[in-house]
């Protein structure tokens, strides 16, 4: 049985012929993560003709998912998104910079796009600490201070919330 059928659920992420390169690009960015089996297609399909790489099994931070080289009838969309949370500047700076060089994009409060179109957030887990301040005022900072970022900044984040 292949590693994939293993687990309960798995998310299915559908490229146009690079799910080998993003699982690839999303093991050697992120920790415990890695490459799983490929499957060569059986048959010739609308998508890959027999014998080329129809799926290829990957793992990222421990989520299993499975990359289908489904062709170029669907998209990726802001809809669904991964959210990772960070603990450092550093960290957070490092899956940035990974996310949106060659061909990602950055848009706004934590939220990026990889060079497949593939949504990603990254969110310090300061951030969500005061976000959740239980005083309502210091929640309110730091959330007007993400709406006016890209990237979020800890520092400004902090700032915000000590007033």
């Amino acid at each position: 049985m292949r590693d994939i059928a293993k687990h309960p659920i798995v998310t299915c992420l559908w490229f146009d012929g690079q799910a080998r390169e993003a699982a690839e690009f999303y093991a050697a960015t992120f920790p415990d993560s890695h490459l799983g089996h490929g499957l060569a297609s059986p048959a010739d399909n609308p998508s890959t003709r027999k014998g080329q790489e129809i799926t290829v099994e990957f793992t990222v931070l421990g989520q299993p998912f499975m990359g289908l080289n489904g062709g170029p009838q669907f998209k990726f969309n802001q809809a669904v998104s991964f959210q990772v949370f960070t603990d450092t500047q550093e960290e957070t700076d490092r899956y940035w910079d990974a996310i949106t060089g060659n061909g990602g994009a950055e848009s706004q409060c934590g939220w990026c796009s990889d060079r497949f179109g593939l949504s990603w957030q990254i969110i310090p887990r300061a951030l969500i600490a005061g976000m959740t301040d239980p005083d309502p005022a210091v929640a309110q900072r730091v959330m007007e201070a993400m709406m006016e970022m890209g990237k979020i900044d800890i520092a400004a984040i902090e700032r915000a919330r000590r007033g």
